[in-house]
């Protein structure tokens, strides 16, 4: 049974192997510092569990997650607030807030162990990150991955969101990006009083809207800086002018 270990404190990465000596079945295939080689080293070895903390430099664990089309299963490792992880324990196996006890790790292994052949566990990563990707620490930046490199999008960057298929288009000054998500997912997840879904198809930053001109019945255009012209429908237009407070 394959483990990755992902957290910036060496400390900690060495209380867990110290931890895991008493599960002879669990083999530590890898140890990482950050997201950046977290994400490396699951899509080389392919683990079976990852012990994850939240809060690191570069990215989150929950942003490398995201990064991930099939997460393994996760037991965070975090001192993450006790009551914003309360959001995430359903889905994830288990969560240890440090400092946490010989008794409390084994009680999470325990856990994992007992799930591993339930194959209803094996959704519980993407209902994860469905979770987590609410949390407010997430609505600020958009992780992308763009072929092996992983892009961080400051929200205050982009133009607009365009629906495209099965991803949602990301439009900044430096071009698009595509994310695999839903348009309902950014709607929730974008402060309101930036972002307004103007269409089924489009999300815009009001921040980037110079005009709105009527384009047919019960219908409009929004002008943009960089010069889209974005659809907006009945619903939206009333959204919109709630926004800018026309």
């Amino acid at each position: 049974m394959k483990v990755i270990l992902i957290d910036d404190e060496p400390l900690a990465r060495l209380i867990v192997t110290e931890y895991l000596q008493a599960y002879p079945q669990i083999e530590i295939v890898a140890e990482c510092n950050d997201g950046f080689e977290g994400l490396k080293a699951i899509q080389q070895h392919q683990p079976d569990l990852i012990f994850l903390d939240i809060q690191m430099p570069k990215i989150t664990g929950f942003e490398m997650l995201e990064l991930i089309e099939q997460p393994p299963a996760v037991i965070f490792t975090t001192a993450y607030d006790e009551y914003a992880i309360k959001a995430f324990e359903a889905h994830a196996v288990d969560y240890l807030l440090k400092p946490f006890s010989k008794e409390r790790f084994d009680k999470a292994v325990q856990k994992y162990l007992e799930q591993q052949n339930n194959i209803a566990e094996k959704t519980s990563s993407t209902q994860l990150l469905e979770t987590a990707s609410h949390s407010p620490a997430q609505s600020q930046r958009v992780v992308v991955k763009i072929g092996s490199k992983i892009k961080i999008i400051p929200v205050q960057d982009i133009f607009y969101l365009e629906a495209a298929d099965d991803f949602v288009k990301i439009f900044t000054a430096e071009g698009s990006f595509l994310k695999n998500k839903t348009m309902s997912f950014f709607e929730q997840t974008l402060d309101v009083q930036h972002f307004v879904r103007t269409h089924r198809s489009y999300i815009i930053n009001v921040q980037q809207v110079t005009r709105i001109d009527i384009n047919e019945k019960d219908s409009h255009i929004a002008l943009l800086k960089m010069g889209a012209k974005i659809p907006v429908s009945r619903n939206g237009y009333a959204k919109l002018k709630t926004v800018l407070g026309l």
